[in-house]
């Protein structure tokens, strides 16, 4: 029983999973940006391959129906998308605004939940896991934003890990080279990606 086990947990480790890491902001310096590098350096270390998407290289005009049926997928929500269907996981890194998540994160997912012809519905998120992160100069770190991109995304039929980090104070929580100088934040970041590596696995694994 022990060496099957053993086997199992060596199948699973060799099964490579692929992570998309974005943050839901466009802004050049945006600490959501740094966390999500954070996140994506972390996640990197544990035998995956990992992703890191600026939003602000694919700038998408916002939804329209009309724009759609006139044009189609606009040639950037295409990209997107197809990054979205590429890999199996992902880290995202969501400033909060008014109490939910940005505008340029929830255009971008509407975008991307359009069925394109011939495609099943939800293609790019239909079984996928994600992982959840949003960084603050406030105190709260952003995590009035996480619940609604959570049920969001859960909509969408992707599988959003329990953990989450709301970093506070987060405009002080970086040193220069874009590190997190805290040691405990490091930790709480490395077991998020540490989770969202392993449900995963387990997920393809079946």
């Amino acid at each position: 029983m022990a060496k099957a086990g053993a086997k199992s947990r060596r199948r699973r480790r060799a099964v490579k999973v692929k992570i998309l890491c974005f943050a839901g902001s466009t802004r050049e310096r945006s600490l959501n940006k740094k966390l999500a590098l954070v996140a994506a350096g972390l996640a990197a270390q544990d035998n995956v391959e990992v992703t890191f998407l600026d939003l602000k290289d694919l700038p998408m005009p916002f939804y329209d129906q009309d724009l759609e049926d006139a044009q189609g997928i606009p040639e950037n929500a295409c990209k997107f998308r197809e990054l979205l269907k590429q890999h199996d996981a992902f880290l995202i890194a969501s400033p909060e605004y008014n109490g939910s998540y940005s505008a340029v994160l929830k255009n971008a997912i509407d975008w991307a939940s359009r069925q394109a012809e011939g495609e099943k519905s939800l293609a790019c998120f239909d079984g996928k896991v994600a992982a959840l992160l949003a960084g603050s100069p406030g105190g709260k770190g952003g995590v009035r934003g996480l619940s609604p991109l959570r049920l969001l995304l859960s909509d969408l039929r992707v599988l959003v890990i329990p953990q989450q980090l709301a970093l506070a104070n987060a405009d002080s929580a970086f040193n220069e080279d874009g590190a997190l100088a805290d040691e405990k934040q490091i930790a709480a970041v490395r077991s998020i990606t540490e989770q969202l590596v392993a449900v995963t696995r387990a997920l393809l694994c079946g």
